[in-house]
C-alpha cells in the first residue's frame, strides 16, 4: 500500500480501489421495527429470478473530492448471457474512470481470476504511462474501502421486497447515486479500513 501511495503522489495520480458485489432477489438480512414479540417476516421470491452485479471504484486523491464510479449488470438467466462482468467490462470501467478523473490512476483490487486474464494484463502493459495496478493480499477485504460502499448499499436495500429484477436494479442504482453525491461517505469507507491519504 505504501508503494501505491508513493507512486500516486509522484505521478499526481488518483488511488482507485475496485471491487465487485452482487445481489439476488433474496434481500440481505436487515433490522427493522416491529411489535414487541412479533418478528416481522417478509416473504419474497428468490429462486431463479436473476441477479444484479455491481462493480465499483472508490477514488481518492489528496486535495480532491472523493469519487465513486460504478457499473451495473443484470443477469436474467438467459442462454449465453454472462453471469457477471467480463474482462472487457473491467477495461471499459477503468477507461471511464480515467476520463472522469482526468488523470493517471493507481488501481488497487483483489486477485480474482477475472482480474488476472491475459487480455487485461496486456491492457495494463499497453497503458502503463497512466495506469499502475496493485493486487490486494489474499483474503483482505478489510483493506478495500469499496467493501464499505457495498455494506451501505446492502443495508439500504435490506428491507426491500422487490417485485422483479428491474425494481431491485433501480434501488441499487438509486443508492449508489446517493453515495456519489455524498463524498463524506466515500471518505468514511476509507477511514474504516484504517488507511489514510498523506497530505
Amino acid at each position: 500500500m505504501a508503494a501505491g501511495k508513493s507512486i500516486a503522489a509522484g505521478r499526481g495520480a488518483w488511488i482507485v480501489f475496485e471491487d465487485e458485489a452482487g445481489q439476488s432477489m433474496t434481500p440481505p438480512r436487515a433490522r427493522t421495527w416491529g411489535r414487541v414479540g412479533r418478528t416481522p417476516v417478509v416473504r419474497v421470491r428468490g429462486r431463479g429470478s436473476g441477479r444484479v452485479s455491481m462493480a465499483g471504484m472508490a477514488c481518492y486523491k489528496s486535495g480532491e473530492r472523493s469519487r465513486l464510479i460504478y457499473g451495473i449488470r443484470e443477469y436474467r438467466g438467459r442462454k449465453g448471457e454472462p453471469k457477471g462482468f467480463t474482462w472487457r467490462d473491467f477495461r471499459d470501467l477503468i477507461v471511464r474512470a480515467r476520463i472522469q478523473l482526468g488523470g493517471p490512476i493507481v488501481l488497487i483490487w483483489d486477485n480474482a481470476r477475472i482480474h488476472l486474464v491475459p487480455p487485461l494484463t496486456e491492457f495494463f502493459e499497453a497503458n502503463a504511462h497512466w495506469l499502475t495496478v496493485f493486487q490486494l493480499p489474499t483474503y483482505a477485504p478489510d483493506l478495500n474501502p469499496q467493501e464499505g460502499i457495498w455494506s451501505l448499499v446492502k443495508r439500504d436495500i435490506g428491507n426491500l421486497a422487490a417485485a422483479n429484477l428491474g425494481q431491485l436494479t433501480r434501488a441499487v442504482k438509486h443508492k449508489l447515486k446517493q453515495i456519489q453525491y455524498r463524498p463524506h461517505l466515500v471518505d468514511g469507507c476509507l477511514a474504516g479500513t484504517g488507511l489514510a491519504l498523506d497530505g
